[in-house]
């Protein structure tokens, strides 16, 4: 083509068109025929189906929650891989003697290869089912190998919920034994732990409470008997004292018959009577027990006290009686008084209170080591309701982390259980199967769909190489077709075109 600038309408591609006709028709029917023998010379190659259908568990998920979750898309995409190995695949072929032309010229990973492209598995979405499709030449053969595919898709799904149900059992029973002795193990704590504890635990402490009210009571018992057996000795105490004065010092100056008729005695009825000395009176020995008492009176009180106005008043008696006896008017009438009264009733009395005396020191003394116990008791108890706090937050520790692997524990065990149970649905194939509802049959016919594909490949290729050897005939044309191109090429300007003459048939 000279002209490269010049614009084309219809009339000049139809003029193209016309004038490189056999450069289009002529590789168009080559190629296009060449094609054709070959899609008819391939060998005819048949293709088998079967459908498979995923049938649900039998027995409904509310009794027996199935441990094989996982979508059909996922499970036959694992399913595939491992059907699709080249173990397996190297099986299939040994044992039904597949490709034993190809075997000549082709490697075992060649052979493989060319299975895998032979074989084919659509899924439906979610209508349940799913198809497996095999291509080969005999048609037997292919039959043959579809329904073993089938097979090995039934048995590996059957191998796979199984495998998996009996790994979640299997995971299940030791994370339970696990947890079973993580919580002896806290059971055993917690055991120690109020062993340890015993008196202390929370659960305790309204008992130790009532007793601590109980033994604060009793305390408060034991003070007031031992206060009221304290007061009993200082009365007694007082009684014998009094009386022990009044029967050393004899009666009252305001009596003189009395006092002139009653016989002193000694002042501790816990000793034998006052002995006299060689030459001495009665009355002299009790004047110098007297003199005595007094010095020992003025140790414990004042010069005013009564007890030793009455013993200074009784000791002055003693010295005056003394000075009467020592007159020699006075021997005879002094005799008859100095015979001493020593088993008088005051005596008596005297002893008794001297009894009761030792028996209520005993009593204190009884009530003091009462009293001592008591208040260990109640230090006891006080203490023990003090460290509750701490036993409840350290019992409340253990408690927590028991409850929860308790709580663990249990999950567990339900869930193994239930694992358990899932286990034998798919032992006893209760669970999710495939199920061939359309076994693979001989085909009839070969297939078309590779005839169809070669024949539509060489129509394009044809038609393409056709316009393509007529795009580069007209490319490489140098030849002058109008005015404008001698214009183009020698830039002289046409004044005018002779038209082709054409002869018309007589």
């Amino acid at each position: 083509m000279i002209n490269t600038e010049k614009s084309f309408d219809i009339h000049d591609y139809t003029e193209i068109f016309l004038r490189r006709i056999w450069y289009i028709v002529i590789p168009f029917i080559v190629i296009l025929t060449a094609a054709a023998l070959y899609a008819l010379s391939l060998p005819k190659v048949y293709r088998a189906t079967t459908l498979i259908l995923v049938t649900p568990q039998k027995v409904p998920d509310t009794f027996v929650r199935p441990t094989v979750t996982s979508r059909i898309e996922d499970r036959l995409q694992s399913i595939g891989q491992e059907i699709m190995s080249r173990t397996r695949l190297e099986q299939v072929i040994s044992e039904l003697k597949l490709y034993s032309e190809e075997t000549k010229s082709l490697s075992q990973e060649e052979i493989v290869e060319l299975m895998r492209k032979n074989i084919e598995v659509e899924l439906k979405g979610k209508e349940g089912y799913f198809m497996i499709s095999y291509t080969g030449k005999d048609p037997k053969i292919v039959t043959m190998v579809t329904n073993k595919l089938a097979s090995l898709f039934i048995e590996e799904n059957l191998k796979l919920r199984e495998q998996q149900a009996q790994g979640t059992s299997e995971f299940l029973s030791i994370e339970m034994n696990a947890m079973r002795t993580k919580l002896e193990e806290q059971e055993g704590a917690i055991t120690h732990f109020k062993k340890q504890f015993m008196a202390e635990l929370p659960e305790q402490r309204e008992a130790n409470l009532k007793i601590l009210e109980q033994l604060q009571l009793q305390s408060v018992k034991i003070s007031d008997n031992l206060k009221a057996a304290q007061d009993r000795k200082l009365m007694i105490q007082k009684q014998v004292s009094d009386m022990k004065i009044l029967m050393a010092f004899g009666p009252s100056s305001e009596n003189p018959k009395e006092e002139t008729t009653a016989a002193p005695i000694q002042s501790d009825l816990s000793q034998p009577p006052p002995l006299r000395q060689k030459g001495q009176s009665l009355y002299e020995a009790q004047l110098n027990q007297a003199r005595n008492l007094l010095s020992e009176l003025k140790s414990k009180y004042t010069e005013r006290h009564p007890d030793i106005v009455r013993a200074e008043k009784h000791v002055a008696d003693l010295e005056e009686k003394i000075e009467k006896m020592k007159a020699p008017d006075g021997d005879e009438n002094m005799k008859v008084k100095e015979t001493p009264i020593s088993s008088s009733p005051d005596v008596a009395f005297v002893k008794e209170m001297e009894s009761q005396l030792l028996a209520t020191e005993l009593e204190i003394k009884r009530l003091k080591e009462e009293d001592s116990k008591v208040k260990a008791k109640i230090a006891q108890f006080q203490a023990r309701i003090e460290n509750t706090p701490v036993r409840e937050m350290g019992m409340s520790n253990l408690t927590r982390d028991y409850q929860n692997t308790k709580e663990t524990y249990q999950s567990l065990l339900k869930k193994s259980q239930e694992a358990q149970q899932a286990e034998n649905l798919e032992r006893r194939q209760k669970g999710e199967q495939f199920k061939v509802i359309d076994p693979a049959r001989i085909p009839e016919k070969p297939i078309q769909a590779k005839v169809l594909k070669i024949l539509l490949f060489g129509f394009l290729l044809a038609t393409g190489s056709g316009f393509g050897m007529a795009f580069l005939r007209e490319q490489m044309d140098s030849s002058f077709r109008d005015a404008e191109d001698l214009e183009a090429t020698m830039g002289f300007k046409v004044i005018a075109n002779i038209p082709i003459i054409q002869k018309k048939a007589a």
